[in-house]
């Protein structure tokens, strides 16, 4: 049962009109901002809750279970509040959300009314919608393995040990030139085969997005010089001399974990596991190695 404070209960109960929400965003990176929907700025909990964002929620759905809570909330795309780049940029994904119910003209008289994380962002032109998700919604995420014949682990996590910080694994490089929007051609990987970084981590050190990670799709050796290109175009335009560390790649198979990495002792998957079109197999006459029938 939610704890109410009896002054602020009072005004509810009276049915006082100096009542506005507020939110608070907390950001994977540390940033945290506030947001209300009150007509002037208020400051508790050591935040400021900025006024004239455009920020609104739906009505939050809330269960005395483990059903998970759920709610949306709407705002306003602006150069000092939430921005389109760094929604692109990931950096909202899975922001911790606090929500308040406050009094304005004593913002100590507020309630919590939900604590979670962002969940889908959709962005418009001007603005911006996204689900809010409680604490329950941990509820929801698979636990255990699924066995297959590649492997399951994260190139570099704990399971995989590999280390890719080895000088084997990962270039520094600058951008050359950009080449269509997701691509560029680059400078000081000459060391590296082509290929070897398709399907690893690309982290911009400079330029317009630095601290923004991206995922390299295509890793080739042209007429023109090596050329990488990402699955997602960057948030911010590329230019030349923009800094950057790619980390090599894996495709999950057995052979290129041992090939690669030398690094077959913690291969994940299960490389011999037979498939599905067995069951659809039969004994036939002649069948055996030995040339002898498997019917007599």
């Amino acid at each position: 049962m939610r704890a109410i404070d009896p002054a602020l209960q009072a005004r509810l109960s009276s049915g006082a009109t100096t009542l506005c929400r507020c939110w608070r965003l907390t950001r994977r990176d540390g940033v945290r901002m506030g947001f209300t929907d009150h007509d002037r700025d208020l400051v508790f909990d050591g935040t400021t809750f900025a006024a004239a964002t455009g920020l609104g929620a739906s009505t939050l759905a809330q269960s005395a279970g483990l059903s998970v809570d759920n709610a949306e909330v709407v705002g306003a795309l602006s150069s000092a509040g939430v921005t389109e780049a760094d929604i692109s940029a990931g950096r909202y994904d899975d922001a911790e959300v606090e929500h308040w119910l406050v009094d304005w003209t004593d913002p100590e008289l507020r309630v919590l009314l939900f604590t979670g994380s962002l969940g889908e962002v959709v962005r418009g032109k001007t603005a911006f919608e996204a689900e809010l998700r409680g604490l329950g919604e941990a509820l929801n995420r698979p636990v255990g393995r699924v066995y297959l014949r590649d492997c399951d682990a994260v190139l570099g996590d704990a399971r995989c040990g590999i280390d890719l910080r080895q000088p084997e694994f990962m270039g520094s490089a600058q951008v050359v030139a950009p080449v269509g929007g997701a691509g560029f051609l680059v400078a000081g990987l000459s060391g590296f085969a082509e290929g070897w970084f398709a399907r690893g981590r690309l982290d911009w050190l400079t330029g317009g997005n630095a601290g923004i990670t991206g995922q390299v799709r295509r890793d080739e050796i042209t007429t023109d010089g090596r050329l990488l290109t990402l699955w997602e175009e960057p948030p911010r335009p590329v230019a030349p001399g923009d800094g950057f560390e790619v980390f090599a790649g894996c495709d999950k198979r057995f052979a290129t974990c041992r090939g690669k990495f030398a690094n077959a002792v913690n291969f994940r998957g299960f490389p011999h596991m037979p498939g599905e079109d067995w069951v659809n197999g039969y004994a036939r006459e002649g069948g055996r190695h030995d040339g002898s029938s498997l019917f007599r």
